[in-house]
């Protein structure tokens, strides 16, 4: 399985200790060098700037050969879009509405932070309740109370057919 990921989706899991399911999920994660730049940012809590400089084994960074400079996302979305493309990827990870739009419109399919915590809750990876608490709590996350109570009720269903 070929995973692309984004900078959003890898920030959030490192701040809630959970990066550590990615290599559960899909064995071998890519991302662009662009990724790895914002995620070394000096404005990138410390803990995502330690991790970025020392990724682990299953994370590749690989640069796609070319980018869409039409897009008008930033730098690590684009780049990862290219290299989804290019590596004609299972998945991308990526957490952003425009960037999602665009990903999807060029055939990717996408999963986002809260899709990763409810398929590693569902596969007892983590305490899927706990770590929700966590990304609404301790960090800058965004979601509705409607967008909630859906990945609540994905993880149940995800639950259940793993059962």
């Amino acid at each position: 399985m070929i995973v692309v990921s984004d900078t959003t989706p890898l920030n959030y899991l490192i701040l809630v200790d959970s990066v550590h399911v990615l290599p559960s999920l899909f064995v071998r994660v890519h991302a662009p060098s662009a990724v790895i730049a914002e995620l070394s940012h000096s404005k990138a809590p410390e803990t995502v700037r330690r991790w970025s400089a020392s990724p682990p084994e299953w994370l590749k960074v690989q640069d796609p050969t070319t980018t869409d400079a039409s897009l008008k996302l930033g730098s690590g979305e684009t780049a990862a879009i290219a290299l989804g493309q290019e590596l004609k990827a299972d998945w991308i990870l990526i957490d952003e509405r425009k960037g999602t739009r665009e990903a999807q419109g060029r055939g990717l399919r996408v999963a986002g932070t809260l899709t990763i915590l409810e398929e590693a809750g569902a596969r007892g990876l983590l305490d899927y309740q706990q770590t929700i608490d966590r990304l609404v709590s301790e960090t800058t996350f965004h979601l509705t109370d409607q967008v909630l109570k859906d990945s609540e009720q994905r993880y149940r269903d995800r639950q259940g057919e793993l059962a």
